[in-house]
């Protein structure tokens, strides 16, 4: 089979609930016909697994362009609707956004089911997205800030304890272990005490029901976070995202600016390894957070800003990404 005769198939959530005009979702599906690729869209009301035969999926066709010379779409629409038997001819791409929660996990061992019985190959993989937390493969590298995770009230005052009595301590981060957007994340000033730092603590692992991420606060996030996408350990691109003043947070979607950059040496170098290292786990497209160099996390369920990173660097990346596509499904192949 050629690549440009697999049928790809995008789930992802309701339009409604989506930006359609940076979505990288959409931004993707649409170079994929661009590209004269098949392409659906499939939604979660239509999803589902059988074991007698082949699930048969309703899925949808759709119209759209993009705006001239940029990765922003200028049109994107729902057309017909059809009845797409799948298999092995199938390229799947799991583009549903976190919470990673039970709902989440159920989609994935479904996938998991449909790849072992019926042959449907899986962009990303859903073993290795349920294996692996965002955040916490990039806690196991050697360059990675001093980090608490956990839910124990104790462990947290002993570790915020230590890291207040350094001389360059600035504050804390507490944050969500499985949500996304920034969603959750506070920030505690270096004149919190202990018990107040403690009580804070609490609370949050009620209301996340459990674990708590705890780091110190840099205050290099001020001058900018970088997101750069990977693709089985090429760069595909690179963006700085500068919070508004006074803010803390980098998330676009909260009024961050950003532009392209390039990555340092060494930043690159930890980037690509990883990458190389899940592309051979089945998940080949990543999009790291970093911070004062240093790698915050490794998106990998539904990598984003696809478009913005797009603007950054000055091309659509998305036609670049399908080509990649092609040729690590090919490796996979052989």
């Amino acid at each position: 089979m050629t690549n440009s005769s697999y049928t790809h198939v995008l789930f992802i959530d309701p339009l409604e609930k989506l930006s359609p005009k940076k979505d990288s979702s959409l931004q993707l599906a649409l170079a994929l016909k661009e590209s004269g690729r098949a392409v659906y869209l499939l939604f979660e009301e239509d999803f589902f697994f059988g074991n007698h035969e082949a699930p048969t999926w309703r899925v949808f066709d759709f119209k759209g362009s993009f705006e001239k010379d940029s990765a922003y779409l200028k049109e994107f629409e729902l057309s017909d609707q059809k009845s797409l038997k799948i298999g092995p001819h199938c390229v799947f791409h799991m583009r549903i956004d976190p919470p990673f929660d039970t709902r989440y996990l159920r989609y994935l061992w479904m996938q998991r089911a449909l790849k072992e019985k019926w042959g449907l190959k899986i962009l990303n993989d859903p073993e290795g997205i349920a294996i692996h937390n965002e955040k916490m493969v990039s806690y196991e590298l050697d360059s990675a800030l001093d980090t608490y995770v956990g839910s124990s009230v104790s462990g947290f005052k002993d570790y915020y304890k230590d890291l207040s009595s350094q001389d360059d301590f600035s504050g804390l981060i507490l944050k969500p272990l499985d949500l996304f957007q920034g969603i959750g994340v506070e920030k505690l000033e270096a004149s919190t005490s202990i018990e107040e730092a403690a009580e804070v603590f609490n609370k949050r692992r009620q209301e996340y029901g459990g674990a708590v991420v705890a780091q110190p606060f840099m205050k290099v996030v001020y001058e900018g976070e970088l997101r750069s996408l990977y693709f089985d350990g090429k760069e595909l691109g690179t963006i700085i995202k500068v919070p508004p003043e006074g803010e803390f947070l980098a998330n676009i979607a909260r009024g961050a600016k950003y532009h392209g950059v390039e990555l340092e040496p060494e930043v690159r170098a930890r980037c690509e390894k990883m990458s190389r290292e899940f592309s051979q786990k089945g998940v080949p497209w990543l999009a790291f957070d970093i911070l004062g160099g240093v790698i915050q996390e490794a998106n990998l369920t539904c990598p984003g800003l696809l478009v913005e990173v797009s603007q950054g660097v000055g091309k659509n990346l998305a036609f670049e990404l399908v080509e990649l596509m092609d040729s690590y499904l090919e490796k996979r192949q052989g």
